[in-house]
């Protein structure tokens, strides 16, 4: 090991040659097995660290056995706790791709805890920072990393689940909350302090309540797979398999994997589904000038796409600087691994995958021919859970293109209705189609609506409340001069560029916010809720919190009348949704079910649907004529109901159809105009007019 210092002596460690499977660190009640896959290294030493002190390196173990390109080792009389990395040998040639340096300390990828924050430290960078010529001449650093490297935890996988039970909620019944775990319990004033923004907090009575009252059925949270410290997001990671430490309040020693499934636990018995975001298309050791943290020093060849002609340098379909290798057989059996422990071991409901089409590309294209996507479509583990794909990536855009086991962010949902309600011409034939769960998208491969997960935010981007309130993003907060971030928001201000005293202005901007969220919650397909935009939280038109851990990016607990309305009015539409089984369906409705009706009370044509300045849209659903039952047998049909959508800026009068021989009795049940439910005044008799209120969404129910 040339060119650092000698391996320490074992001590009184008792090894055995092990086995090459499982990967990581098993114990077994009476010592650890290790296991390390290294195509290309030509060595591998096991590292044990003090627990008290864990800058001090106490063993440096040879793994002599390699197994099917697999190094191995079990140590005796090892416990839980125990501190650990590995150093592996190989030759440092960024030019043909190999970054091998035994100097630096890496970490487990099947690590299932890690018992420190991952910070910025030039002792992690693989090559001499202060001797670099150029970005392609790199000179290997003998700085040794371990010292201030975090390190990997043993862990004890018992855990006590009782009779833990996943909800198991039906997707076309299921109402999504994205939430980041920290930030939605860090200023709550009724947890315990020193337990809120952590898994325990988010596992609390207080906040299931809350869940339960806005009526969400799943949680959908922003990264917890271990992550590096530049992000507050989280979409760095570099553990697949451990949960973020920094969330836990009762210690990084492995206590976070306990918390963490006591959490789970929790969620699911209060009825709540846990669905992680998980980034497997990139990981937090960046472009080959970043810092060797765990895959680079492994095998770089195995675990990063590389450029063919210049390997030191990274194919990069993310906008990070690498990007995974799932073709490969190791590093796609890695992501499977990480998935099922996710699954199996800490019971996590489903998952959303961030920039998707990159975990489907070969070596040019993102597409449905992928050795992923073939490898989780015949797994018995991952066929259970619920699958939700960013369809994306920064050089492809494949919303509708995943298989049928697969959901999708429809973008095309959120930036419809986006332009829809800001006014935008020529958006009623688009609208028409979104408004039932996109079957231009998801009917012919037999797929439904709920595979549509529809959106109008996300963690990036305005907030809704934002999206109202800003013609123009405002990421100074970030330090980088207002240039990060997205410049094409879709939004509108209403009138005026932030907070304002301007009644009018402001009456509007909580209409919209009510029309995004009937729409978002009225439509076929399934809804995802951000964070507090039940509540009317704000960025202060900041549309890229990424690093952003401050109350720009927490959720406030500290509400005034308006924002205890919007939360009031959230709740009673996410009630409908579950009252009313047309609203939900899960199959794609027939033509003879539903039609599209101008003002007049007529059918639009497609020239109406075509007509740029049409502005207004009803969706007629005949219930009597849907012979279908629920998952417990209650039957769907038997309502009428017509739904109308007016983005135009005047009001306008509507033609109620009647509907047989008998007096057809038409009742509002919601209107965002007022933001009132069943309001109490005489129904409307169809063949007559109803008012449509000026930009604004109105529900009938035929009594």
């Amino acid at each position: 090991m040339a060119g650092h210092a000698e391996p320490k002596a074992a001590q009184d460690y008792s090894t055995k040659p092990g086995k090459s499977y499982p990967l990581g660190a098993t114990y077994d009640g009476e010592g650890v097995n290790f296991a390390l896959f290294s195509e290309h290294g030509t060595g591998a030493y096991l590292c044990l660290y003090d627990t008290a002190k864990p800058d001090k390196e106490i063993a440096r173990i040879p793994m002599m056995e390699y197994t099917e390109l697999v190094y191995h080792v079990y140590v005796d009389g090892l416990q839980p706790g125990q501190l650990y990395g590995f150093r592996v040998e190989g030759p440092y040639n960024p030019q043909e791709g190999d970054f091998f340096n035994p100097n630096k300390l890496l970490l487990d990828p099947y690590a299932k805890a890690i018992n420190a924050p991952i910070n910025d430290d030039n002792s992690r960078l693989g090559y001499d920072y202060k001797h670099k010529a150029d970005d392609r001449h790199l000179v290997m650093s003998t700085e040794d990393s371990g010292p201030g490297m975090a390190k990997c935890v043993v862990v004890d996988p018992t855990f006590d689940w009782e009779d833990d039970k996943a909800p198991d909620t039906p997707l076309h019944r299921s109402v999504i909350y994205e939430m980041h775990v920290k930030g939605f319990t860090h200023l709550h004033p009724t947890i315990d302090k020193s337990i809120r923004g952590t898994y325990a907090a988010l596992g609390t009575p207080e906040s299931t309540d809350y869940l339960n009252k806005l009526g969400v059925t799943a949680v959908e949270l922003l990264p917890v797979h271990q992550f590096t410290n530049e992000s507050y997001w989280g979409y760095n990671s570099i553990g697949f398999f451990a949960p973020q430490n920094t969330y836990s309040s009762s210690g990084m020693a492995g206590q976070q994997v306990t918390e963490f499934k006591q959490m789970v636990k929790d969620l699911h018995k209060a009825g709540i589904e846990v669905i992680l975001d998980v980034v497997y298309n990139h990981t937090a050791e960046g472009n080959h000038l970043g810092p060797t943290l765990s895959f680079q020093g492994i095998d770089n060849k195995v675990y990063y796409r590389q450029m063919s002609e210049k390997p030191e340098y990274y194919r990069d379909f993310t906008g990070t600087g690498n990007t995974f290798d799932l073709t490969q057989p190791r590093t796609l059996q890695l992501v499977m691994d990480s998935l099922r422990y996710w699954v199996t071991e800490m019971h996590v409901d489903g998952f959303r995958f961030d920039l998707a089409a990159t975990l489907t590309r070969d070596d040019e294209e993102a597409g449905r021919i992928s050795s992923f996507l073939d490898t989780v479509a015949q797994d018995p583990i991952l066929a259970r859970v619920k699958l939700i794909a960013e369809p994306w990536d920064i050089e492809s855009y494949n919303v509708g293109g995943f298989p049928v086991q697969w959901s999708e962010w429809n973008g095309k949902f959120r930036d419809t209705f986006r332009a829809f309600w800001k006014g935008d011409e020529g958006k009623a034939n688009e609208v028409t189609l979104r408004m039932l769960g996109s079957p231009d998208l998801y009917a012919s491969d037999g797929r439904s609506p709920a595979n549509s997960v529809n959106l109008i935010t996300a963690h990036d981007g305005f907030t809704l409340n934002d999206l109202v309130s800003y013609n123009e993003k405002h990421n100074e907060a970030n330090g980088e001069d207002n240039n990060d971030g997205s410049n094409d928001n879709m939004s509108w201000n209403c009138g005026a560029e932030g907070p304002t005293d301007d009644p009018a202005v402001n009456e509007l901007r909580e209409r919209q916010k009510r029309n995004f969220l009937s729409t978002l919650l009225l439509s076929q397909g399934t809804p995802m809720i951000v964070m507090g935009d039940e509540c009317g939280r704000t960025q202060h038109g900041n549309n890229n919190g990424y690093n952003q851990d401050s109350e720009i990016s927490w959720m406030s607990w500290d509400w005034n009348e308006k924002q205890q309305a919007l939360f009031d009015f959230t709740s009673q539409l996410t009630a409908l949704r579950q009252q009313m089984p047309l609203l939900s369906r899960r199959k794609f409705y027939g033509n003879e079910q539903i039609s599209f009706l101008r003002p007049d009370g007529s059918e639009m044509n497609e020239h109406d649907l075509q007509n740029p300045d049409t502005r207004c849209v009803a969706l007629f659903i005949d219930g009597v004529r849907v012979d279908e039952q629920t998952e417990d047998g209650q039957e769907v049909g038997d309502e009428q109901l017509i739904w109308v959508l007016n983005a135009y800026w005047e009001d306008i009068p509507f033609m109620l159809p009647k509907i047989g021989r008998k007096k057809s009795n038409w009742k509002v049940v919601v209107d965002t105009s007022t933001g009132e439910f069943n309001p109490e005044w005489n129904p409307v008799l169809g063949g007559h007019e109803y008012v449509i209120p000026s930009r604004s969404s109105v529900l009938l129910s035929l009594s």
